[in-house]
């Protein structure tokens, strides 16, 4: 039984844990609809993940191509949009399909400078051939920010994907390794917070995150790296700092995304995955940690 299959019977089996526990605090009159929404949700979201990953490589990039595009879609939903910069729009999203055929098709370098680099120069240009000038640095900054995000980071995950074998685990497992620990850092964070958080870490941008809950996930990652390090060709000392690495990262990238929803005033992005809000209430983290990530691992094993 290869890895893939049996990462996703343990990934299974910590769902019925965490589905016969709500039963039980249901039955007690301690659960709650939303707590009941959120494991049914991860249900249907682990079974498309690895029913997609299973497939192969097609299905993967499939999946990654239409998360970049529902996350991007949130994105210019929920931020200002002038008439004039639609133009603009409609260009960032035809750059998803090609982000995405470059990967296909194995042009590394392609991947790594179509958005920061040929993107970066061209929609300017074409804002400028509008002719409107008040407000051009705020909508392009602002549409480019969008695109390095939610787009050219979270291609990070399909690129890990498409990695050759290292020491009999390739992109396959490491793209499973970070996906669980990266929502495994983000539940810690949480449950962490809840029982021992007193001390607020930023209470103007996410007031739910706490110094104990960030320490609490500091701890338990690298420890749940270590654990799933069999996903890896890491030794204990570079599963350990994988996960710290991680852990970290998913962090910072939930703060960033929870900053531009106050700025915007919203609380959440979408109501697409219920329970969990939209799709960049549930990706925030990744946008952060697959990019982090990939190229640590390319570095050292590539």
């Amino acid at each position: 039984m290869n890895t893939v299959l049996i990462s996703a019977l343990v990934v299974a089996a910590l769902l019925g844990i965490a589905s016969a526990a709500e039963v039980l605090l249901r039955a007690r009159g301690k659960s709650s609809d939303e707590l009941y929404q959120r494991i049914r949700s991860w249900w249907i979201m682990a079974a498309i993940f690895f029913a997609l990953i299973l497939s192969g490589p097609t299905g993967a990039l499939w999946l990654f191509g239409i998360l970049s595009y529902l996350a991007l879609k949130e994105y210019f939903t929920m931020i200002p949009i002038r008439q004039v910069d639609r133009r603009i729009i409609f260009w960032s999203y035809l750059s998803i399909p090609l982000q995405y055929w470059w990967i296909a098709d194995g042009w590394y370098g392609m991947v790594l400078i179509w958005i920061p680099v040929y993107l970066f120069l061209l929609l300017p240009l074409r804002q400028v051939l509008t002719g409107e000038t008040r407000g051009f640095l705020r909508s392009t900054g602002t549409v480019h920010w969008g695109l390095m995000l939610f787009v050219y980071a979270l291609s990070h995950l399909a690129l890990l994907y498409t990695l050759p074998d290292r020491e009999g685990v390739g992109g396959p497992e490491l793209l499973i390794f970070l996906v669980i620990l990266t929502e495994l850092g983000d539940i810690y964070q949480y449950l962490f917070g809840k029982t021992f958080g007193r001390r607020k870490i930023l209470p103007k941008v996410s007031p739910g995150k706490t110094v104990e809950g960030l320490l609490g996930s500091l701890v338990a990652t690298p420890l749940t790296a270590w654990g799933l390090s069999w996903l890896t060709p890491f030794d204990l000392p570079t599963a350990l700092l994988a996960g710290g690495l991680i852990s970290a990262a998913g962090f910072v990238g939930d703060v960033v995304v929870s900053m531009v929803k106050r700025d915007v005033g919203v609380k959440d992005t979408g109501t697409l995955i219920p329970g969990h809000g939209g799709i960049m209430d549930r990706i925030d983290s990744l946008t952060y940690t697959a990019p982090l990530f990939f190229h640590a691992v390319y570095y050292l094993y590539y």
